[in-house]
């Protein structure tokens, strides 16, 4: 039996206004204090332009603007290869977008989310909870706060393990591709994973194929590389370096 529904879910946005501000408001003071010096003007204007930017990507990314950013989650769901039986995980859960999404394509399935929610997002624990019940999978659905170097959780607990643009953000992780091999430590032998992060940054994770051949060296069994970042519902302005425009996905069979 479903929950009632009242209200609805917040799963927050990428860009947050925050850092929108941080631009729009050193921007106007940068041009007050430039007025009579021309490379402070100019500095003005470059963060006006992009808080502008952000702006716009925020958009995007919203439900008005082509809810961009749910349908990125979807491409997660969409390379996942599992039968929806038994327990999955997803790192680095946000406001629990990806966590609900599954529990509800995955009636069977019982799904824990993991975050450290800092305070340069706009997200919570509580804030997942309430989706969660919103979306009628309170029951369902766990969040905890725990960080994805050092997952609180046994080897091979999951049946599924999932994440959505999370590695790269995790800054006291020296070697990005630990952040993998600590993911795939907690799903057992035989169970499926996709990992979507913005992989085509050689520098965090070294060229596609390199990165495939040393989750494999790990005893992996399956394991493929999908381009997700040039995917046509995502429009040219956010196909940039910082935004989604290295963004790729690892998938395969533990």
């Amino acid at each position: 039996m479903s929950e009632q529904v009242i209200g609805r879910p917040n799963y927050g946005n990428w860009v947050s206004v925050r850092l929108i501000l941080i631009f729009g408001l050193a921007g106007l003071a940068l041009l007050a204090a430039g007025y009579f010096f021309l490379p402070l003007a100019l500095l003005a204007l470059l963060a006006l332009f992009v808080a502008g930017y952000f702006t716009y990507a925020r958009y995007r990314f919203s439900e008005r603007g082509g809810d961009v950013q749910s349908r990125i989650v979807d491409l997660v769901l969409d390379n996942l290869e599992w039968d929806g039986k038994g327990n999955a995980l997803d790192i680095g859960c946000g406001n629990g977008a990806l966590v609900i999404k599954l529990a509800r394509k995955c009636p069977a399935a019982t799904v824990t989310g993991i975050d450290y929610w800092g305070a340069n997002w706009e997200y919570s624990k509580g804030t997942c909870e309430a989706n969660a019940r919103l979306e009628g999978v309170g029951g369902r659905t766990s969040f905890q706060k725990a960080s994805a170097m050092a997952l609180p959780f046994a080897d091979g607990q999951f049946d599924a393990v999932v994440s959505n643009l999370t590695f790269h953000e995790v800054r006291n992780a020296k070697d990005k591709r630990e952040l993998l091999r600590e993911a795939l430590r907690v799903l057992k032998k035989g169970g499926t994973f996709t990992f979507q992060d913005l992989f085509l940054i050689k520098s965090a994770y070294g060229s596609p194929n390199d990165l495939v051949k040393t989750i494999q060296g790990w005893g992996v069994s399956r394991v493929e590389f999908v381009d997700t970042h040039d995917t046509p519902f995502i429009p040219g302005s956010l196909k940039l370096p910082f935004m989604v425009g290295t963004m790729a996905i690892i998938k395969g069979e533990k």
